[in-house]
């Protein structure tokens, strides 16, 4: 029997958690997407999206990262404008309806428990039946547009066009 000791590289091993192996979860802890008509966000605590999707009814979709995302305003009458800065300035309108009001009654929302703490995955513009059906009991999504800018002033005329509301000294 040989007493073998252990090497350098054997002591970090175990000190070091293995790169391929993802740590263990916790009950309760596992990352999942809930879903509302109009967004879909990530509940958990570990992972947080990367980027967030924009869905047109259309069928095209856009994704800003959230490391983009800037200021953002919310008017409950004129929308919810958000402001991603990258290679160009970026705005992102969206209007509907309720889009502040808690999921089941609980803690998230679109906008402070959602886009504020970088959770949400994806926002959706809704189709009218979609819209017709939630009514007043959850948050809704009518239009989302996108503006993409290089100048400040093609932002001002785009808002004064769009969302008047938003224009600075307008709020």
């Amino acid at each position: 029997m040989t007493d073998k000791k252990p090497t350098h590289q054997d002591r970090l091993r175990g000190i070091l958690p293995d790169a391929k192996a993802a740590p263990p979860k916790k009950e309760g802890d596992a990352e999942e997407e809930i879903s509302c008509g109009a967004f879909g966000y990530l509940r958990g605590i570990r992972d947080l999206p990367g980027s967030v999707e924009f869905r047109f009814r259309d069928g095209n979709s856009a994704w800003f990262p959230y490391g983009w995302l800037g200021p953002w305003r919310y008017n409950p009458s004129e929308g919810l404008l958000l402001k991603f800065s990258g290679d160009m300035v970026y705005l992102v309108l969206i209007r509907g309806s309720n889009l502040d009001k808690p999921l089941n009654e609980g803690a998230i929302n679109l906008t402070t428990g959602g886009l504020q703490r970088s959770r949400v995955v994806w926002i959706r513009e809704m189709a009218q039946s979609e819209i017709q059906q939630v009514g007043d009991s959850g948050p809704t999504i009518d239009s989302i547009q996108l503006g993409e800018f290089d100048s400040q002033a093609a932002q001002k005329e785009w808002l004064a066009k769009n969302a008047p509301a938003f224009l600075p000294g307008e709020m």
